[in-house]
């Protein structure tokens, strides 16, 4: 992999905390070095972003508690088949599959992960559905678990709506364009865990770490540890090793922002393999905050994105497209439409 040319721009936020961004000269500096980015790369490391260290410190030793629980106990907090709550064992999905694209073994990537949301509950005068707001399973067996990891994601949440703000402003839209899509966001945070399952003793060939993949929504806000693994393929075919810088968190956007913008800006595909040393695995940990947008809002081209006769994206609801990508990574069944993110990754190279 050539990583010469290849760049991960690190942007500071910190005017669009602290100022009036409408007036502000270098807040529309920022939108337009964004708009710049989300074209060409679709991923952004993101300073002053306003997450303060001993917060992140807090969640990685969260991670901890519950990933070096043993296995069993870790299997009492699995995530049920419907939601997306709770454990997920080693082996248990395969991403490359949101994308149709089947590996040899049809659940193979070894990583491990607690997902915890936003619940219906959050929003009580709203019949929202459960499949999309399902509730929390928190793992009493790691009691500092659910403090920390609520301190971080209510962080997240913060961060991601003062990002729509720049989204919109990059996109050239009316202040507040995207309010009534994100008032009852599906919020989900994904905690990941890269190391060889328990009982296992060396790394085979057949594992993947996280299989190539696009993210579903709107954007996504990853915090992992400086270790090697995340690699992001451009958009001549070409795959890159990402690493956050110190203090940065990677950004990258998922399909709703594709979708919305007629592929103007990067759903970003991007796989993890960690390294393998004398067939150990390096332990990666990373936490991606995924901010998808309302479950009935509908994604159909923006304003000004589309060219005269340019055919977009079909309509389709946040809900329904997330649903179609979560079916192959959980069951192996491939999306029923051809999806342009999957010739991408079939024309790549390894």
């Amino acid at each position: 992999m050539d990583d010469k040319t290849f760049h991960v721009p690190t942007i500071d936020i910190t005017c669009y905390r602290t100022a009036d961004a409408h007036s502000d000269p270098a807040c529309v500096a920022v939108a337009a070095e964004l708009d710049r980015v989300c074209r060409d790369v679709g991923f952004v490391q993101v300073i002053g972003h306003g997450i303060d260290d001993s917060v992140i410190a807090d969640l990685m030793g969260a991670l901890d508690s519950f990933f070096n629980l043993p296995l069993a106990v870790k299997k009492e907090y699995r995530r049920e088949a419907w939601t997306n709550r709770g454990y997920s064992a080693p082996k248990s999905e395969s991403l490359s599959m949101s994308l149709g694209i089947p590996t040899a073994n049809q659940m193979n990537d070894f990583y491990e992960a607690f997902t915890v949301g936003v619940e219906a509950a959050e929003f009580a005068e709203l019949d929202l559905p459960e499949a999309s707001y399902a509730s929390n399973n928190w793992p009493d067996a790691a009691p500092g678990f659910e403090p920390a990891v609520r301190r971080y994601f209510a962080a997240a949440q913060e961060l991601a709506r003062t990002l729509m703000t720049v989204f919109t402003d990059a996109l050239g839209l009316e202040p507040g364009y995207f309010d009534n899509l994100i008032d009852h966001s599906i919020e989900a945070m994904k905690m990941n865990n890269y190391a060889l399952p328990e009982g296992d003793t060396e790394f085979t060939g057949d594992l993947t770490g996280m299989g190539a993949h696009t993210d579903f929504g709107i954007l996504t806000i990853l915090c992992a540890d400086q270790v090697p693994g995340l690699q992001v393929l451009d958009r001549d075919g070409r795959w890159h090793d990402v690493q956050p810088a110190d203090g940065a968190l990677l950004i990258n956007l998922g399909d709703a922002m594709a979708r919305w913008t007629g592929d103007r800006w990067m759903s970003t595909i991007h796989r993890v393999d960690p390294p393998v040393i004398d067939g150990q695995i390096r332990r990666r940990r990373s936490a991606a905050f995924f901010f998808d947008g309302n479950h009935d809002a509908v994604i159909e081209a923006l304003p000004g994105t589309l060219a005269d006769g340019e055919k977009g994206y079909a309509p389709i609801t946040i809900a329904e497209n997330i649903a179609m990508k979560v079916a192959g990574l959980r069951t192996g069944v491939a999306p029923a439409t051809d999806l342009r993110e999957t010739a991408r990754v079939a024309a790549a190279g390894n």
